[in-house]
């Protein structure tokens, strides 16, 4: 999985477990709610300053938008 697919889905997952729509981050983190959707499928890769706004907004580190899950994790 790529570094924007791990993004993707982790901005996804957060979105929906804190009950937020794309509109509603989007308009909280002050960016175009086009722009969140696209994030998430893959379209655009987010600076960190977006990184951070939408972390601020999820609640959660900015660095745990970019976190491999586990089972993701290749064997070493």
């Amino acid at each position: 999985m790529t570094l924007r697919e791990t993004f993707a889905a982790n901005l996804r997952r957060y979105r929906k477990a804190v009950g937020l729509s794309q509109e509603e981050l989007a308009h909280r983190a002050q960016i175009d709610r086009t722009y969140v959707s696209s994030l998430e499928r893959c379209q655009y890769a987010a600076t960190l300053d977006v990184i951070e706004k939408l972390a601020v907004e999820l609640g959660i580190e900015p660095a745990e938008l970019l976190e491999t899950a586990e089972g993701d994790k290749l064997a070493t």
